[in-house]
């Protein structure tokens, strides 16, 4: 007797207005095995939700994450996986043994050591950010002001990018993350002009190495030139709109909830709570597998739902309460297994001192808008805020 096939869903793109996450998530949590739905395109995926099945997708060695295997997920424009033939060192759409040996080359540059002695450096970008605003006036966007620049500029400080062109640096990269005012044909000229800059700044450091991460990498010989430029970018975008986002919601949380302001527990529990990369972690089967009692086959794509997975009951007691008290840290906030977020820890110190920096200098936020008039996005891939209007 066969098993019989699930009803399909809606694919989870997030609607305006609703809620996030989705309070879908709760009913396709409490179905048996997986939630069958369709991509755009029209091909059938497998929506992973609970947390222990999320985590066994990730670690499973019949599951990939490369996307040039046929039936690989294929969210739509500008939110898929590049292959290596378009960007080479693309490495979170490689497997072990290939993802390993950029993986290897990386850990000592995101290291809890290599972070401490980042942080002045942190500590400088953010207090030059509380200035430009206070200087401006007793209003900003705490978006483009604030969330936004303080990764791009901590980014390029990693990179060695020189303070003259950290201008340029910053505003390609914004237009790169920005879904909803930039276009196509915008975020694929920012692309380029990137990944120009970063080829020519890796010219530099081949000739006059300093001190900064691409120059040790070069010095390793670990990372091919040509792969480095790719790294290098896949670095940019994975360590700028992901950390801008929490630091946005973060401090929007924290309006609505003053009394957890000067926590730092708050920076482990807005990474569980928002959950802003919950459709990133895309995957495929390679061979025939089973995940909760479902049978997917070889060729058929999976997403697990990070979002769904860190509001699981069965992980989080009240996971749909803002609690820092609960000092969780198995989440999925990061991903899991050999794929698992290289800089989270560098992510962790950017959010804690953005927080206490900010509520220290201006301990009088407040929104300048009601909460509800606050503009979520819902046409991205990553959760969080277009903008968000304050006042001091």
């Amino acid at each position: 007797m066969t098993q019989a096939e699930p009803l399909a869903v809606d694919f989870p793109l997030r609607r305006p207005g609703e809620a996030f996450p989705p309070p879908r998530y709760v009913d396709y949590r409490d179905r048996k095995g997986l939630v069958m739905s369709y991509l755009p395109n029209g091909d059938r995926v497998w929506l992973v939700t609970r947390h222990d099945d999320v985590r066994a997708v990730l670690t499973h060695s019949g599951i990939s994450s490369n996307p040039e295997h046929p039936g690989f997920p294929n969210i739509g424009a500008t939110m898929g996986v590049p292959k290596q033939e378009q960007i080479p060192g693309w490495f979170v759409g490689l497997d072990s043994p290939e993802h390993d040996r950029f993986r290897k080359a990386l850990i000592p540059e995101f290291s809890v050591r290599r972070v401490r002695a980042m942080r002045p450096d942190i500590e400088r970008i953010v207090a030059g950010r509380l200035d430009a605003m206070l200087a401006a006036g007793d209003r900003a966007d705490l978006v483009a002001d604030f969330a936004l620049p303080i990764p791009s500029l901590v980014i390029s400080a990693l990179l060695g990018v020189p303070p003259r062109d950290r201008d340029f640096f910053e505003s390609r990269t914004r237009t790169l993350v920005a879904i909803r005012s930039s276009t196509d044909q915008e975020r694929d000229t920012a692309t380029k002009e990137l990944l120009r800059y970063i080829n020519r700044l890796v010219d530099l450091k081949q000739k006059w190495p300093s001190d900064d991460l691409i120059s040790r990498l070069l010095a390793t010989g670990a990372i091919a030139p040509h792969e480095l430029s790719g790294v290098l970018l896949l670095l940019l975008i994975a360590g700028h709109e992901t950390t801008a986002n929490n630091i946005a919601l973060g401090v929007l949380t924290l309006l609505t909830n003053p009394e957890w302001i000067g926590d730092d527990r708050v920076v482990e529990e807005t990474l569980r709570f928002h959950s802003v990369a919950d459709l990133v972690s895309l995957r495929v089967a390679v061979e025939d597998v089973e995940i909760a009692g479902q049978p997917i086959r070889a060729g058929e794509g999976i997403v697990p739902l990070v979002a769904a997975a860190n509001h699981d009951e069965q992980a989080f007691a009240c996971p749909h309460a803002f609690d820092p008290s609960r000092g969780s840290r198995h989440h999925v906030a990061f991903g899991y297994g050999v794929h698992q977020c290289l800089g989270q820890n560098l992510v962790r110190v950017e959010m804690e001192v953005a927080y206490r920096r900010l509520f220290e200098r201006i301990p009088t936020l407040e929104l300048a808008v009601p909460v509800e008039e606050v503009p979520f996005k819902h046409d991205t891939v990553l959760h969080g805020l277009h903008e968000m209007p304050v006042r001091w």
